[in-house]
């Protein structure tokens, strides 16, 4: 038989305000600082309160842990997704999104600051808060002056889940209006695979065939899968 009163002390327990000040996430944050804090610390701060039955941390702990920990997954998740969760209204979905669309927009700027592409790793991490996020394919170009500094990145095309065109025609249009001496090809993969498919090697192959005859050459192609990625460059395709 259940005692109401160790359900309500239990149900106390839980409650953030009832936690040692030094372990409370804003307070903890104010004295320690803002690394100290774990992932759903911080996004316990965003959601601001949980629910009679589960703390603001609790929840956070059940939301990431349903991407498995994954800030990347998480930044994917719509406001239906969030609302999926109890004690998640769309107010606190929404305060959600904002704060990850912010942390992805400030990376985008780190990326932007660098100006040039030397290597792979640079060209991924520009696009990376781009398109490394999406829930559907995009196809986006990277276009380059003689130096290898970057002039625009330029989206070709959106599709679904599954894939998207990448019109060579197009491409190479958009970068010769762009003045463009070099381009860089780039897309994602939702599935978070990075090998690259039998169609993505014959769009590699069209717009490298393309870019000799116009001489305006393809240096690479990224995929981006999540955090990680696949260089053709690297691998000795182009």
């Amino acid at each position: 038989m259940n005692d109401p009163h160790l359900d309500t002390n239990y149900k106390a327990i839980r409650g953030i305000k009832n936690w040692a000040v030094g372990d409370r996430p804003r307070e903890k944050m104010i004295s320690k600082s803002k690394k100290a804090l774990t992932d759903a610390e911080l996004l316990a701060i965003i959601i601001g309160s949980g629910t009679a039955d589960e703390s603001a941390v609790d929840l956070s702990k059940r939301i990431l842990g349903s991407v498995s920990n994954n800030l990347a997954e998480l930044s994917g998740m719509t406001m239906n997704d969030l609302s999926r969760f109890r004690g998640i209204g769309p107010a606190k979905a929404i305060n959600i999104i904002a704060a990850l669309e912010l942390g992805r927009r400030r990376n985008l700027g780190e990326s932007l600051k660098k100006g040039s592409i030397t290597s792979s790793r640079d060209a991924f991490e520009l696009m990376q808060p781009i398109i490394g996020d999406q829930a559907y394919e995009e196809f986006w170009i990277i276009t380059l002056n003689r130096g290898n500094k970057i002039k625009r990145t330029i989206c070709i095309s959106e599709g679904s889940v599954a894939g998207t065109v990448a019109d060579p025609k197009k491409i190479f249009k958009l970068a010769l209006e762009d003045n463009a001496s070099a381009i860089i090809l780039c897309h994602n993969h939702p599935s978070g695979m990075i090998k690259p498919s039998s169609n993505d090697n014959l769009v590699t192959r069209k717009c490298q065939e393309s870019g000799k005859f116009l001489e305006l050459p393809v240096l690479d192609h990224i995929i981006v899968a999540g955090n990680n990625y696949f260089s053709y460059a690297d691998e000795g395709l182009l």
